[in-house]
């Protein structure tokens, strides 16, 4: 006894924190607090197996304690064997109808769900934007309405949005999950998936396939405005001038060292179709810096001297003159200050 008390205090404390810990998270980077169709499509599934799989462990449980009350050891019978059951074919009718009943009760609505999701009927009229995945961050490329961007993606609130996906490299995998589950972004081949988002707000998207060494930093944002503040934003992104020459002097600087430096070989500002590197435009409204830093001037200055130390595995790791402090402190100021749109993430909901 006394060992296993022990046991059990060594455990017992690493349980509670695991369970509270189950509770952290944010809002919207949650598939349990669904605010969009195909994550309320998938959290009613989650429900349904979660009821199967309790009325299946409550039965189990059952049939178990009452074989051990009935069928255990009494007093006076050493020798007792209980009545054997074997052959009895209303017994193996039931527990084989019951677990067929039972996976049919969650096959049907997974298929019809699956189909559903995979709907494309409305696609000719609905906002298609075309998603490429790169180790390791994501380029949007809205089709016919000649806007690229990265990281932060822009859409309607109510309105369904078909994404077209692709990689550039390896297998990644797109996923809101507070929008909507998780979809294959393969090099070779197109797939689709829409999202559909109820409510204003920013949401969280992860990469949810292992695509190097760094996989876990590959992270974006989802804006969802209202459709007049997205019409109003694809309007200010068309319109946007990459050759505009800030007004602060320290920006004119960064912006000479910024081309300089040919870093517009990678990074394109405005409808350029380059995308070696996250096109940069509205680069001062992005809700993360490498997509996992808070947008401030000190973590691009961190960024900009070594982007290797912030996220493993980048490609612009190396493929730029190395720079001084004061020079990635410009080039910082003139990125800050592309804003080409009073639509940001922070007004998103508000």
């Amino acid at each position: 006894m006394k060992g296993w008390m022990g046991n059990f205090k060594k455990i017992f404390p690493l349980g509670f924190v695991a369970l509270l810990l189950a509770g952290c998270g944010k809002e919207n980077l949650s598939a349990f607090i669904p605010k969009g169709y195909g994550a309320e499509t998938s959290m009613d599934l989650i429900i349904l197996s979660t009821i199967v799989m309790i009325f299946v462990f409550l039965i189990v449980m059952i049939v178990f304690v009452l074989a051990l009350v009935r069928f255990r050891k009494k007093k006076g019978q050493d020798d007792y064997i209980p009545k054997q059951v074997e052959g009895n074919k209303t017994l193996e009718t039931v527990w084989t109808v019951i677990p067929i009943i039972l996976v049919l009760v969650i096959a049907v609505p997974t298929v019809a769900a699956t189909y559903d999701l995979a709907d494309e009927s409305g696609k000719q009229d609905g906002l298609t934007i075309e998603v490429t995945g790169n180790q390791y961050w994501w380029h949007f490329n809205y089709k016919g309405q000649e806007i690229q961007t990265s990281q932060d993606m822009y859409i309607p609130a109510g309105e369904r949005v078909y994404l077209d996906m692709v990689a550039s490299d390896v297998i990644h995998s797109f996923w809101v999950p507070a929008i909507s589950g998780k979809m294959d972004v393969n090099p070779e081949n197109e797939n689709t998936m829409f999202l559909e988002a109820e409510e204003e707000g920013v949401y969280w998207g992860k990469c949810a396939e292992l695509c190097g060494p760094g996989h876990s930093l590959m992270d974006f944002k989802v804006v969802v405005v209202s459709p007049e503040e997205f019409d109003q934003w694809v309007e200010d992104m068309q319109n946007v001038n990459a050759d505009a020459e800030p007004q602060d002097a320290v920006a004119q600087d960064g912006k000479a060292l910024f081309e300089e430096n040919s870093c517009v070989a990678c990074h394109a500002i405005g409808s350029s179709p380059n995308n070696v590197g996250p096109n940069l435009t509205n680069f001062g409204n992005r809700t993360t810096v490498a997509g996992i830093l808070e947008p401030t001037k000190e973590n691009l200055v961190d960024w900009l001297l070594d982007p290797e130390a912030i996220k493993p595995g980048n490609k612009m790791t190396g493929n730029y003159p190395q720079l001084s402090e004061e020079e990635a402190s410009s080039i910082a100021e003139y990125l800050m200050q592309l804003e080409h749109s009073e639509i940001t993430p922070e007004s998103a909901g508000n």
